[in-house]
């Protein structure tokens, strides 16, 4: 049994010393040792998530979280860039305003545990403009925040029966891939950045998963509200907080408690209870093993369930030029649990319709230039839009759950999807996807990356101003100071 040395200042011993090692991993990872592909992921990430955030800058979500952040700040004013505004706030500000935004249209990444790049980003971007750091750094500071955040979200995943009787609340351990980009950022030592997951411990949410009950837009804003926290946390521990080390290694802070058994919270110290995740997974393969590299990057403005059957409905109108008008019926083989729903007065809310496979493949079908405009309130009760979701429906195969595709996403896999196009002349086409384009085993390449991030980026930047973006952040390792690109966004 190993024992953390951290704690002889106060005698207090942990018999593990997983969140020590993951703070001095942290501490201790250089540019130079990243492998080059990770590098490339890394950047590609942020230019998806930068492109999404763009894409989302006029919707209903967007306007008001910046009208939340402006009155928060004070008005304007402050050393970081709400990009595709122009807009001056504090970084603890900006981070409300930018997290929110980047998980707005539901069009960022999606990892096994959730969409960690709607935290990790802007706070990497924020934390390097505030303190003047080079694109070395923000990419060093973004690849630290993957590989520690995907650790701990494992190390916390429920059980099945969990999952399936209190839901999966991604939202709460998000926090640690808002800290630990800004940690490493903010110069933090070993013991900060301890201190720091300690405090993020604390400052955890419930793992409750209302929105997945009630589709309240509100699920968007908690993203913004995790990248806000993550700046607190650093400023207090700047500021000076002692006595929360090692909170990982204690059953009674986190690891025991947030997906324990109620009855039990925790056994053997430091296990959590039989059927819930092993903690072990907070340093399996640290250093060697880069979960950067195995996250999902959506092609699509929709939740990951959705994406496969919208990639094959894309391709097959693409190769036989069909229309909208001329569909008389989809079928969906196996259809997804509560992602089928289609109902003719419309939906309610952005993610109400984010979370349709009828409504997203219908707004596509009317609309093949995916952005915020599929998710308007007139669209999402377009009487066209609703008739045509009403005729996607599923097969006859069992129904697929969310909790068994993360399973197979987990092991490298995907489920496997068919989609069956019937049009009123009689004609019929069909073609089956697993692993849809910017799946782990068929990544998206740095050209479709980019022209995902034309497509995205419109909103906000076009002609010359596009170009430069685009070349800039595809290159950003070369850039000295990343407050010196504040106007590059806006």
């Amino acid at each position: 049994m190993r024992y953390n040395r951290f704690h002889k200042d106060n005698n207090f011993l942990t018999p593990t010393t997983y969140t020590q090692e993951l703070s001095e991993y942290t501490v201790n990872l250089k540019y130079e040792d990243i492998p080059a592909e990770v590098i490339e992921r890394a950047k590609m990430i942020m230019l998806q998530t930068i492109g999404v955030t763009l894409a989302a800058r006029s919707t209903p979500i967007s306007e008001k979280v910046r009208e939340m952040s402006r009155e928060a700040n004070g008005g304007l004013g402050g050393p970081t860039t709400v990009w595709g505004t122009g807009e001056k706030l504090a970084p603890v500000n900006a981070a409300l305003a930018l997290g929110t935004m980047s998980d707005s249209l539901d069009w960022e990444d999606c990892s096994w545990t959730g969409h960690p790049s709607a935290g990790i980003i802007p706070c990497a971007w924020l934390a390097s403009e505030e303190k003047h750091k080079s694109g070395k750094d923000l990419l060093t500071a973004i690849v630290a925040g993957y590989e520690v955040y995907q650790r701990i979200a494992m190390a916390v995943q429920p059980s099945d029966l969990r999952w399936k009787t209190k839901g999966w609340g991604l939202t709460s351990w998000q926090i640690f891939g808002c800290i630990i980009p800004i940690a490493k950022l903010y110069g933090f030592d070993a013991r900060k950045v301890n201190q720091a997951i300690g405090v993020g411990c604390e400052s955890s949410t419930l793992p409750t998963a209302y929105h997945a009950t009630t589709m309240s837009d509100f699920y968007h804003y908690e993203h913004g509200y995790r990248a806000r926290d993550g700046f607190m946390i650093a400023k207090a521990v700047e500021k000076g907080i002692h006595n929360q080390l090692d909170a990982l290694d204690e059953p009674r802070c986190y690891t025991g408690v947030i997906c324990g058994d109620d009855a039990n919270n925790g056994s053997g110290e430091t296990r959590v209870v039989s059927g819930e995740a092993d903690i072990s997974w907070l340093t399996k393969d640290l250093g060697t093993r880069y979960l950067t590299m195995e996250t999902l990057m959506k092609h699509w403005p929709a939740n990951m369930w959705v994406q496969t059957t919208a990639e094959i409905v894309a391709d097959l109108r693409k190769e036989h030029g069909f229309g909208p008008e001329d569909v008389e019926e989809i079928i969906v083989d196996p259809p997804v649990a509560e992602r089928m729903w289609a109902p003719a007065e419309g939906f309610t809310s952005v993610t109400h319709a984010q979370f349709s496979i009828p409504f997203v493949v219908a707004a596509m079908l009317y609309d093949p230039n995916p952005g915020a405009q599929w998710f308007t309130k007139e669209n999402m009760v377009n009487p066209k839009a609703l008739a045509l979701a009403q005729r996607i429906r599923g097969g006859e195969s069992p129904t697929d759950s969310p909790l068994t595709g993360f399973k197979q996403f987990r092991t490298g896999s995907y489920p496997m999807k068919t989609v069956t196009i019937k049009l009123k002349n009689g004609e019929v086409f069909q073609k089956s996807m697993d692993a849809h384009p910017g799946h782990p085993k068929n990544m998206m390449t740095r050209e479709q990356f980019v022209e995902r991030f034309r497509v995205q980026a419109t909103p906000a930047l076009q002609g010359e101003k596009l170009e430069k973006a685009i070349e800039v952040l595809c290159n950003i390792e070369n850039c000295e100071d990343i407050a010196a690109l504040g106007s590059l966004l806006s």
